[in-house]
């Protein structure tokens, strides 16, 4: 079946007599047991829930993976990567990452003996001389979040692998829809389900994919030994998104490459970073990779305290941390996404503070336009207005 078939047509309740189209939420935390000494398929909620299953099946067919957990955030499911480390261990990331992936990296990780360098990946031969013995993990955006920077995800694989290491991908920015890590070379995907997943604002979560049996076993037991899995009324709320995830992106992307290429044509934007752009560093590579550039973009104006009248002025545009709803949002990631980014870390990578990020929703592409057209010319009276 093509994507569009296989996100609503899939087995909704395997051995449920009733066969409900709908997948129903299992709400409950235990389930009896026939004999004490031998356990049926489900026993505990947090080791594993129908509700649950359903979804984690579906998202492993959707990223053409073997095995896939789903987690209570994206933030969980990074830090269960990173526990197939051990101390004494190293993993080297691309520099360009979200703020909470650098603060779990350099704030947490140094606590149990992991260390954490950063390089810039476009440069895959530079990023390869910064392998050790000890690196087991390489982990990588592409796009980046928030500069959208493409990464040679092949490359990066073979880099990777070159030197025993595992390459793990936040594809959160792409989604499934539009591409595949793990056909790409990658060992582990990763998502946070919150952002084009779920696609509504409306739950929190993130999940990990992979092709490997034994790293399967391996990830499903820091899983069940930490107890970070997704709830059963969330997993039914991101399978629920899941079903119109192509119909969400196939209207945002068109909205968002109308809207960046009505932002390059104005003045007042010195920079626009997206993928969909020809002119934009990385759009052919982009092009092999992926089938789409999204619907996540960011912009320079030069100064501060313009972009943040901007952000502060639009009315469709809500300000917020997150990214991939049905609604369009906006925000400063020097001071939002990425605030938790450490100093030394910050100072290893380009982050202009006058950064804005936009995510582009399923509004009428016109009434986005005009927003931005209107915050625009409020940031330019009221820069008017300071001058004065």
């Amino acid at each position: 079946m093509k994507f569009a078939s296989r996100l609503v047509n899939f087995e909704s309740a395997p051995g449920d007599p009733y066969r409900p189209i709908a997948t129903p939420i299992y709400q409950t935390a235990t389930f009896e047991q026939e004999r004490v000494d031998a356990f049926g398929e489900y026993d505990y909620s947090r080791s594993g829930n129908p509700t649950r299953a359903v979804l984690e099946r579906q998202l492993a067919i959707l990223e053409n993976g073997a095995h896939a957990y789903c987690f209570s955030s994206g933030m969980a499911a990074i830090s269960a990567v990173a526990r197939l480390l051990r101390a004494g261990d190293e993993i080297l990331a691309d520099v360009d990452l979200y703020g909470g992936t650098c603060r779990l990296f350099s704030k947490v990780l140094d606590r149990t003996g992991i260390r954490v360098r950063y390089a810039d990946a476009r440069d895959l031969e530079s990023f390869a001389r910064h392998l050790t013995p000890a690196t087991k993990l390489v982990h990588l955006e592409s796009p980046t979040n928030p500069l959208f920077r493409v990464i040679d995800l092949n490359r990066a694989a073979e880099v990777a692998h070159a030197r025993g290491a595992l390459l793990s991908v936040d594809n959160s920015a792409m989604s499934p829809y539009l591409q595949n890590p793990l056909d790409l070379g990658a060992d582990i995907v990763i998502h946070s389900g919150t952002k084009f997943l779920g696609g509504h604002h409306d739950v929190t979560a993130g999940a990990v994919i992979v092709k490997d049996e034994k790293l399967a076993q391996q990830i499903r037991f820091i899983y069940n030994a930490e107890g970070a899995a997704l709830a059963p009324f969330d997993s039914f709320l991101l399978l629920r998104g899941l079903k119109t995830l192509k119909l969400r992106i196939d209207c945002q992307q068109k909205n968002a490459l109308a809207v960046a290429k009505w932002l390059t044509a104005r003045k007042e934007i010195a920079k626009v970073y997206y993928p969909g752009l020809a002119d934009c560093d990385g759009y052919e590579l982009h092009q092999r990779q992926a089938s789409g550039p999204g619907s996540v973009m960011s912009f320079t104006t030069g100064s501060v305290e313009f972009s943040r009248a901007i952000a502060e002025s639009t009315k469709l545009f809500h300000i917020t941390v997150s990214f991939g709803s049905v609604s369009s949002s906006i925000g400063m990631p020097g001071t939002m996404s990425h605030a938790s980014v450490p100093a030394e870390v910050l100072s290893q990578r380009e982050l202009p503070p006058d950064l804005v990020r936009i995510s582009v929703g399923i509004e009428d592409e016109e009434d986005l336009v005009a927003d931005l057209s209107q915050a625009i010319k409020t940031a330019t009276l009221r820069d008017l207005h300071s001058a004065g």
